[in-house]
């Protein structure tokens, strides 16, 4: 069970592919009086493609993420892609770092140096972590499962096998978001013995709460979170319903279409990020880019939107977690859950409500994420 170093190296003929279909786009029509209420402004997309054909460079960005330690290994037929960083410092934790949909790997590029060398970042050393950072089965430089059942139950039972068998490590920490909250909680159900602890910074829409049909078990504030999420999920849950239930159907559109593909992430990265309508407030058009091309590259836009069915389909129930979790909120993420469902269900011992920054959090606001990270596991070092 070894592991093998990784380079990411696409070749020029991929790259001369792109250049082709982004000068032959065939573009739909939009609304002269419509905005984004009805899904990516075309203009503003445009403009990012226009950008794209003419300025990006995904060779520079490919030198940028190659300066990472970066490894595949083999699990249950799975080539797992996974970025390593030693930690720089006195008794560093190990963590692994999970991602979610529609971003990728790329999620935590900021935060992996912070985290693995505080002394260079002005911190304090003894803050240090291991940084492992995969990339989810159908995502990215990992390949993709043959056979249905790759759900997060599933994808954890992968992470403790990388964090145990492959990396020798007897505890460990994990953290996520989005898909990667799912992944991080399944390991503490299933594993408490491993987990340090889990930071997450959000727990997805609880479906439980959803699901309950007498509302006199619930409290006002959870009545009200219901409400909140039942009407995001009719406003904003489109993508959720078709990748749940015909993802193949959407990947053949998506798979052939370098735009589709953009069109389809940037409209989650302007409505669930802490932009304020404007992407170029919280990100650059390279790194929005970046994290495309990493889909589109690797043809994974359509495997990644599988998840969304298995989790549908497949995914076993979640019962409550007693490893000891810290929960970070941005203030601008798409639904902040009420603390008192979180204590039912969570060993709740940290919970921090950052003033800014929105799902795709340490893309956003990588101090406020790296520090929150270090504050919780703090308490933990001596058991290390």
């Amino acid at each position: 069970m070894t592991l093998k170093k990784f380079q990411i190296q696409i070749s020029d003929k991929s790259l001369e592919d792109l250049a082709y279909r982004l000068s032959h786009t065939r573009w739909p029509n939009q609304l002269k009086d419509s905005d984004w209420e009805r899904g990516t402004k075309k203009d503003e997309l445009q403009a990012i493609v226009d950008y794209w054909k003419n300025n990006y460079d995904w060779r520079k960005q490919e030198k940028d993420l190659n300066s990472f330690t970066q490894f595949q290994c083999n699990i249950d037929g799975i080539d797992i892609h996974f970025i390593y960083e030693k930690g720089k410092g006195l008794n560093p934790i190990p963590i692994i770092l999970t991602h979610g949909w529609p971003d990728s790997f790329l999620r935590y590029k900021k935060v992996i140096k912070m985290l693995s060398d505080p002394a260079s970042y002005g911190g304090n050393p003894n803050d240090s972590f291991d940084i492992i950072v995969p990339s989810i089965p159908g995502f990215g430089f990992s390949s993709s499962p043959e056979y249905s059942g790759y759900n997060n139950s599933r994808v954890a039972e992968l992470w403790v096998r990388l964090m145990t068998e492959k990396l020798g490590y007897a505890k460990f920490a994990a953290a996520g978001g989005d898909m990667g909250s799912g992944i991080t909680r399944y390991m503490a159900l299933n594993h408490p013995e491993l987990l340090i602890g889990i930071h997450l910074t959000d727990i997805g829409i609880i479906r439980p709460l959803l699901m309950e049909t007498d509302e006199s078990k619930l409290s006002a504030i959870e009545i009200a979170y219901k409400r909140t999420a039942q009407q995001w999920i009719a406003q904003e849950g489109g993508y959720m319903s078709i990748q749940s239930t015909k993802p193949q159907t959407l990947a053949y559109g998506l798979s052939d279409s370098p735009v589709g593909v953009a069109a389809w992430i940037l409209e989650k990265f302007r409505s669930w990020s802490d932009c304020k309508g404007n992407l170029e407030n919280t990100f650059s058009k390279d790194e929005l880019l970046t994290n495309v091309m990493i889909y589109w590259l690797t043809n994974t836009v359509g495997s990644s939107a599988h998840m969304y069915y298995e989790n549908t389909h497949s995914l076993p129930p979640m019962n409550k977690i007693n490893v000891p979790t810290g929960l970070a909120l941005f203030r601008g993420d798409i639904l902040l859950p009420p603390k008192e469902w979180a204590e039912k269900n969570l060993n709740i011992v940290h919970w921090t409500e950052i003033p800014r920054g929105g799902h795709f959090t340490a893309m956003e606001e990588p101090t406020l994420f790296t520090e929150d990270i270090r504050n919780f596991y703090r308490i933990f070092r001596q058991l290390i």
